[in-house]
């Protein structure tokens, strides 16, 4: 073979050399040249020839390196170096040769002794009579089996987890009423036409429609947080027909039914009728929101028992909750863009080689033959290396102790956090601890603030004792009025008594209901008295739609008038001097997001004074009550100071008066068309002429170190927008207390629309305004959204901050869709509530917090904090982390396939674009796995500055979002590094060691895995001790396994001092420039973090 295949290196004086040696020895004197067709099936026979490493391989081969080892060993035997470190030499090899002999000790063939018929007196064991012509075995699928192992596991775990969450809500038993009685049901096994008892803090498994309580009054609260976010206790109402049934079995002996709507969105409405037909006439009875009760919100008080209507995926709750994505990052879909790019470049490569071929022989398979050969071009161990540096910064973001409680629970995109431009935040349970506090009272001539609340007492305590005891055994012991003094003036009196007048008004104008926890051995089932009541404070808690009526009520408390008793027609207060006041509730009318207030009409028993009580926002109470000249100041003020502000006002009514009403009120109710309509014009009637009483400011508290985290995230360049259920008097409050809105910053209040010529003309009005926050209602939002979605997300994404309020769950997820469809920015959102979860899944990064509004959001998010505050740290620190190392991680492993690939490019185009492997077997298994593996995957420890820094200066955070770390240019840089230094590694090894070519395995191979571990070093900006083991651990690895693999190296070769200085060149020429380059680089253009670090 070696007569008819002249191999000619080209490009170097050197190759010249060897081509004409290697001519001399194969051909004599008179030879040919070669025909082509011949040459085409040598070319063949060469391809598949393997290239033999080993100077026992060429002495034995009639190949064409036979005549190589002799030439070897007549020049080796000139060098001076050799005859100085002969004796060291010898030693070394004689360890190895022992080594060697004791860990690959080969089976020695004997002559054997064969018994007929009888193969079990064989004295040794032989092979088993099978042909074995498989070119791999098992340990060479091993590196991709573990890439998909790991992708595989990752995966399963994840989808076990939320299935063991599954099953355990689904698991959850509840008690279903039958005609024999009460059984036992899986929340599973629940259908439509059940007949379910739902107990008190236990959750609703499906939607119902509420028909029996164990509550006298014949209504229950329950808790929504679940549902719509608001922690505030929602009131309802059973069905009046079955709530007058005598005992709970008297269910089954009526013939009764629903009807209810097709299964719908909106939570905040239900049309439907309750009709009983063993009557006569059959009863009818309507249904609305308040005869409900949605799935996933929890029983409050008392005992339900409630008719299922929806189930499953038709549940509202279900139905307001997207359906969760398989998120990817933006780094994998980078590196998938980069990924395709190389595939390209793996095929262009190889057909280049193949047409510098010429396309001699059977082309085709030389094609395939080099896509395999530098296959390597595709980083196949990214995959595993970037998921396994995903669960290590998932696992050190659950160690860092600065942010107790994290959990991360979706591993594959924290990246992400790292990425972010947009931040979308609820509001209640997330900025806010939704714990309201009473901080002013003004009465508009006196302003009372928390340093001056024993004043107001003192004010209630006087006029309190003025009033007549209808027992007078409570009063006898008390304080003395103030009014038996002489010497009070008479402006003394005029203050208490407007104080008085102003705290009886909030104490009897709300919806609050004083609950008393049983008793010791009273279950919530009895039935007792009014007057075995316990009244005691600590045994009281109350319930309310809103926290705000909760803090009015507690705060009522605190100075001396206390609610002890409210039902459908009256309420009670207790005076200071323990006095019950008895009124009857004559009247009550909601607040609605239209109305902006409430009111109710109360009878005072004792005096049988009607009187019409109001309270509201400022905007909608100040063209009813009389004139003032300072109710639109103070408003101003406490909202400055974040203050919720509400406006008191009250209406004496005779009986007369109330009659009138009351009969059109009624009328009003009863008319089929415009209810609504007539209803408002009816109360607005005794809405004239009210009486101002005061101006109340209620604070919302904030989450701990809510402003700073807000701050920290504007100056990283992230923008926010706050995405609430909440009133929009409410969420401006909070945005401008939590520093969401800058104190300097206007507020643009987007006015109500309903048609396309009112949207129109807002978006134009708000288009003339400039650095101004939005703050815009869901109704609104949605009508924007219809006719014109691109100039409304075109003017938002430029506000400083957006406020989104009355948004229901689907509306928050569509925000966050539209964000991403518009801007093709990283998308966060951030909430505590069930109502979140939707936006949470929808976002390319959901982080739940854990609080009072339960689980689910933290449940169904990516990553899980304790508090709004750890957002800062986690986006600055660990998102700064996760990012860098990522990239790093992922362009060095594409530069490690990258520069084997080019040594086997150069290697082939230097031997006549021959597809012969360079390394074989153990080699390129060993080279992405244990030579190099432990410092490339020490990466992930490495990082650009220290957390602190990271903190301190959140503009760093800009840089990221920019993804310089990871692009097309960077990628660009490393794909000229590895083209150089495979380069230079292939070229110099055979230049210097061109009189030993046989060993070019050797020496390439060798200088690789230094260039390799040097480039590491090169590439780390903080050494970890971790770093310098992995470094040396592979070393070791690499020289420990030289005296195993003998059938690559010759370790007599390799213990040689020119061995070992020619490689150190050859490394040092392919590392050396870089480290200058990038030593020059940081001199002259150093990146921004390195000014801080110094």
């Amino acid at each position: 073979m070696a007569d008819q295949i002249p191999l000619r290196p080209v490009r170097s004086a050197a190759n010249r050399k060897r081509a004409a040696y290697y001519s001399a020895a194969g051909r004599g004197p008179g030879a040919e040249r070669p025909s082509r067709s011949l040459l085409e099936d040598e070319y063949a026979r060469l391809d598949e020839m393997p290239l033999m490493m080993s100077e026992e391989g060429c002495e034995n081969d009639e190949g064409d390196y036979h005549t190589l080892p002799r030439a070897r060993a007549a020049r080796r035997g000139r060098r001076p170096e050799r005859a100085l470190c002969g004796g060291w030499q010898s030693l070394c090899a004689s360890c190895c040769d022992w080594l060697i002999n004791v860990c690959q000790r080969k089976r020695e063939l004997r002559a054997r002794t064969v018994w007929l018929g009888h193969p079990e007196k064989c004295e040794e064991k032989h092979p088993r009579n099978i042909i074995k012509n498989q070119k791999y075995n098992v340990f060479t699928f091993i590196p991709g089996g573990f890439v998909l192992a790991v992708t595989i596991t990752r995966e399963a775990i994840d989808e076990f987890r939320r299935f063991q969450r599954d099953k355990e809500v689904n698991s959850q038993l509840y008690s279903k009423l039958t005609v024999r009685g009460k059984v036992q049901v899986k929340s599973s096994d629940i259908q439509v036409g059940d007949l379910i008892v739902v107990e008190k803090n236990q959750r609703i498994p499906s939607d119902m429609v509420f028909l029996r309580t164990s509550e006298k009054a014949g209504s229950c609260f329950i808790r929504t947080d679940q549902l719509d976010g608001e922690t505030d206790w929602k009131l309802k109402v059973a069905v009046s027909c079955t709530q007058r049934l005598p005992a709970l079995g008297d269910l089954f002996s009526i013939s009764a039914y629903v009807h209810a709507q097709k299964p719908q969105l909106d939570i905040h409405s239900f049309e439907g009728t309750f009709t009983r037909d063993d009557s006569d006439p059959p009863v009818h009875e309507s249904l609305s929101i308040e005869n409900t009760l949605w799935a996933s919100t929890v029983v409050a008080s008392g005992t339900v028992i409630g008719v299922v209507i929806y189930t499953g995926k038709e549940t509202r709750s279900v139905l307001n909750t997207s359906n969760p994505n398989n998120k990817v990052g933006l780094l994998d879909l980078e590196l998938n863009q980069l990924t395709k790019a190389l595939f390209l470049a793996l095929v262009a490569l190889s057909v280049v080689m193949v047409t510098l071929q010429g396309f001699v022989g059977p082309w085709y398979r030389n094609l395939f033959r080099f896509l395999l050969l530098f296959s390597y071009i595709i980083p196949i161990s990214l995959r595993v290396n970037l998921d396994m540096g995903k669960a290590a910064y998932g696992w050190m973001v659950m160690r860092d102790e600065n942010i107790p409680g994290t959990v991360v629970r979706t591993s594959t995109i924290p990246e992400e956090l790292g990425r972010l431009v947009y931040l979308l935040t609820d509001k209640t349970g997330t900025l806010t601890r939704n714990e309201m506090v009473f901080k002013r009272l003004h009465l508009g001539t006196v302003s009372y603030g928390t340093d001056t609340m024993d004043e107001i007492q003192g004010h209630v305590r006087a006029s309190c004792l003025q009033l007549p005891s209808p027992t007078g055994g409570n009063s006898t012991s008390s304080t003395p009025p103030r009014k038996a003094q002489p010497s009070a003036p008479k402006v003394r009196k005029s203050v208490s008594s407007r104080v008085h007048e102003a705290v009886k008004a909030i104490a009897l104008c709300h919806n609050v209901t004083p609950v008393y926890e049983s008793r010791a051995g009273v279950t919530a089932e009895t039935e007792y008295a009014e007057a075995d009541r316990d009244f005691t404070d600590e045994n009281r808690t109350y319930q309310a739609s809103s926290p705000d009526e909760v803090a009015l009520v507690q705060w009522t408390e605190s100075v001396g008038l206390t609610l002890v008793s409210r039902d459908l027609t009256s309420m009670q207060l207790r005076t200071p001097g323990g006095q019950v006041l008895t009124y009857s509730l004559l009247q009550t009318f909601p607040f609605t997001s239209e109305s902006k207030r409430m009111g109710v009409v109360v009878r005072d028993e004792s005096t049988a004074e009607i009187t019409f009580y109001m309270k509201g926002a400022d905007v909608a109470m100040s063209t009813i009550v009389q004139y003032n000249d300072w109710l639109e100041e103070e408003c101003g003020n406490m909202a400055r100071e974040g203050l919720r502000t509400l406006v008191v006002a009250k209406r004496v009514l005779t009986e007369e008066q109330y009659q009138d009403f009351e009969s059109r009120y009624t009328q009003a109710k009863l008319s089929v068309h415009d209810r609504t309509l007539k209803v408002a014009a009816v109360v607005e009637s005794l809405e004239r002429e009210m009486q101002l009483l005061c101006v109340t400011g209620v604070e919302d508290r904030l989450q701990a170190d809510v402003r700073p985290t807000l701050e920290m995230l504007r100056n990283a360049g992230i923008k926010i927008w706050m995405l609430t259920g909440d009133k929009l008097e409410t969420a401006t409050c909070i945005a401008k207390s939590s520093h969401l809105v800058s104190r300097t910053q206007d507020t643009h209040i987007f006015r109500p629309v309903s048609s396309r010529g009112e949207a129109h003309l807002e978006l134009n009005a708000f288009r003339r305004k400039q650095d101004c926050a939005l703050v815009l209602s869901g109704d609104s939002l949605e009508v924007c959204l219809r006719y014109y979605e691109h100039e409304l997300m075109e003017l938002a994404c430029q506000c400083p901050a957006v406020v989104c309020c009355r948004c229901s769950p689907t509306q928050k997820a569509r925000i966050v869709k539209l964000l991403q469809t518009h801007t093709h920015k990283r998308t966060c959102a951030i909430g505590d509530g069930g109502n979140d979860v939707s936006m949470i899944q929808a976002a390319d990064c959901g982080i739940g917090i854990e609080g009072k509004e339960g689980k689910a959001a933290s449940l169904a998010a990516d990553f899980s904090i304790t508090q709004f505050a750890h957002v800062g740290r986690l986006l600055m620190v660990h998102g700064r982390r996760s990012y860098k190392r990522s990239a790093a991680l992922g362009q060095f492993v594409m530069h490690r396939g990258l520069l084997i690939s080019t040594m086997q490019a150069v290697f082939s185009s230097v031997f006549y674009f021959a597809s012969v492997p360079l390394y074989q077997g153990f080699l390129m298994v060993g080279y992405a796995t244990v030579y190099t593996m432990f410092p490339v995957f020490s990466l992930v420890l490495d990082q650009d500055v220290k957390p602190e820094v990271a903190m301190l200066y959140p503009e760093l955070y800009k840089d990221l979002t920019k993804g310089r770390s990871l692009s097309f240019k960077t990628f660009l840089v490393w794909v000229l590094i590895s083209v150089y230094q495979g380069g230079i590694l292939m070229y110099g090894a055979l230049v210097l060691f061109e009189s030993e070519f046989v060993h070019v395995v050797a020496i390439s191979f060798t200088a690789l895995i230094l260039t390799e571990l040097l480039m590491v070093a090169l590439t780390i900006r903080t050494w970890h001790w971790l770093m310098v083991l992995a470094e040396f651990l592979s070393l070791g690895c690499y020289v420990a396994s030289l005296a195993f693999l003998n059938e690559y190296f010759d370790v007599a070769f390799i213990t040689t001092v020119t061995f070992v200085w020619k490689v150190s060149a050859v490394t040092v020429l392919s590392c050396l420039p870089l480290y200058v380059v990038k030593y020059l680089k940081r001199k002259l253009s150093p990146p921004s973090y390195s000014k801080l670090m110094s």
